[in-house]
């Protein structure tokens, strides 16, 4: 049923992951064990104080040899427990230090297409273009900041007469004389009808 589509999921979890998931599960048993030993320990010891009271120094040497044994395989645990401790580290930093190479990876492949589509004559033509665009532009902004010469100014006057006389069609002067005096207008003439009318 779960395969419905004919496709099998991925599983997520890597064979590392299983190595620390076992690793970890080693190292509990260890302490649960260690755990006992230590219960074991004080027990005997208490046993082995009883016993001495009671005046059976044999017993209790016999239970102290027993005591001293499960010691041993206290620290022996101990040890054990921290080379375990250490291969789950050291499992954990190399997965860490495989994503970092993965990231590199993936990072040079990209660096190597962007590298393919554009070329370093590529690069070095945009560079030139823009430099000669700046250049260019300096030019237009040394203009317009009037570090003319008089002689510049001169000739761009010159220049934008000349356009201007070209731009211009004036119209002809009339070669009749103009009139010397504008006849004057009587007040009466200048009146409305209607004023005259109510004049009369």
């Amino acid at each position: 049923m779960g395969n419905l589509f004919g496709r099998k999921r991925r599983s997520r979890v890597t064979e590392q992951d299983r190595a620390v998931l076992q690793l970890k599960q080693q190292r509990d048993k260890l302490r649960q064990y260690q755990k006992r030993l230590s219960l074991g320990l004080e027990r005997e010891r208490a046993l082995a104080r009883q016993l001495l009271r009671d005046g059976k120094k044999e017993k209790a040497m016999l239970l102290l040899k027993k005591k001293r044994y499960q010691e041993q395989l206290l620290d022996k645990t101990e040890n054990q427990i921290s080379n375990l401790e250490r291969m789950v580290q050291d499992i954990e930093f190399t997965q860490i230090e495989m994503k970092v190479i993965e990231g590199l990876k993936i990072g040079n492949e990209c660096l190597n297409k962007m590298h393919q589509v554009m070329s370093i004559e590529e690069v070095e033509r945009i560079i030139g273009e823009t430099q000669d665009a700046v250049e260019y532009q300096r030019q237009i902004d040394e203009l317009l900041a009037g570090s003319l010469t008089e002689e510049d100014e001169d000739a761009i006057l010159e220049e934008l007469n000349a356009i201007t006389q070209e731009q211009l069609e004036l119209p002809e002067v009339p070669s009749e004389p103009l009139p010397e005096k504008i006849p004057e207008v009587s007040p009466v003439e200048n009146r409305p009808k209607a004023e005259l009318v109510a004049a009369s």
